[in-house]
């Protein structure tokens, strides 16, 4: 059998904060707890439709519900890889300690850790958004306002990505077949 390319088995994650959902930090919400479960299922969906890397950002919130999901998915399917894309060293340096110490384990657990660059500067979560959308052919999204995740979304967008946005707020999300320029 031949080698996939990367790109074709690869779907990236962006969403918000806890600051921009309707729960804030308190993950025992039941829409939290709901939103959780889709994000599993649909990571399973993609893996069962021949995704096997799955690329994360690693911020608080969506970002760790994300790289969580896919934890579990390795769990029980072969071949998963999961990946942090770390927009600089010490991302997590101004975090609480709850938050920093779930960061640390996280990261520990995933197959691949990118650091983007050495430090923080002016653009640098656009720039990772952007690499992780240029890397991959699907982007999930939990996206429940602006921000730099509709911008990411928008860029995916504009790449002809698949699409699979979930509302925090809803029972369902939207899969958005990839776009095709015709020039």
């Amino acid at each position: 059998m031949e080698n996939p390319d990367p790109k074709s088995i690869t779907c990236a994650f962006t969403g918000h904060r806890p600051e921009k959902l309707p729960w804030g930090d308190n993950e025992s919400d039941p829409e939290c707890a709901a939103l959780k479960n889709r994000i599993y299922h649909v990571c399973r969906e993609l893996y069962e439709r021949g995704y096997r890397h799955f690329v994360c950002g690693m911020a608080r919130g969506a970002d760790f519900y994300f790289c969580e999901a896919v934890l579990r998915l390795k769990e029980s399917c072969e071949g998963v890889v999961l990946i942090a894309a770390v927009p600089f060293r010490g991302q997590a340096s101004s975090w609480g300690e709850a938050d920093r110490a779930r960061y640390e384990d996280l990261l520990s657990r995933c197959d691949r850790v990118a650091v983007l660059e050495d430090e923080y500067s002016d653009g640098c979560y656009i720039r990772r958004n952007r690499r992780m959308v240029d890397v991959s052919s699907a982007l999930m999204a939990v996206l429940a306002g602006g921000g730099g995740t509709k911008s990411t979304v928008d860029y995916a967008m504009r790449r002809g990505l698949e699409l699979i946005i979930f509302d925090p707020r809803s029972d369902v999300y939207v899969d958005i077949p990839p776009r095709f320029d015709l020039e």
